[in-house]
C-alpha cells in the first residue's frame, strides 16, 4: 500500500477517491469530508461531498 502525504485539498480527494474504488466507502467519504473542509471555494466543497454520497461519520469533541 502506498505511503500517502496530505498537503492539499486534492491530496485528500484522490486518497477517497482511491478508497472508494477500493471498496472503502466510510474511508473515502471521512477523506472527501476533509477535503471539503479544507477547500476554500464552498461550491467546489459542495461538489466534493456530493461526489461522496452519505451522512458525515466525524465525531467531534
Amino acid at each position: 500500500m502506498p505511503l500517502f502525504c496530505f498537503n492539499t485539498p486534492a491530496d485528500y480527494l484522490e486518497a477517497a477517491r482511491q478508497m472508494a474504488d477500493a471498496g472503502r466507502p466510510t474511508l473515502a467519504r471521512l477523506l472527501a469530508e476533509e477535503a471539503a473542509d479544507r477547500t476554500s471555494d464552498a461550491a467546489e466543497a459542495a461538489r466534493t461531498l456530493h461526489e461522496f454520497p452519505g451522512s458525515s461519520l466525524r465525531q467531534e469533541d
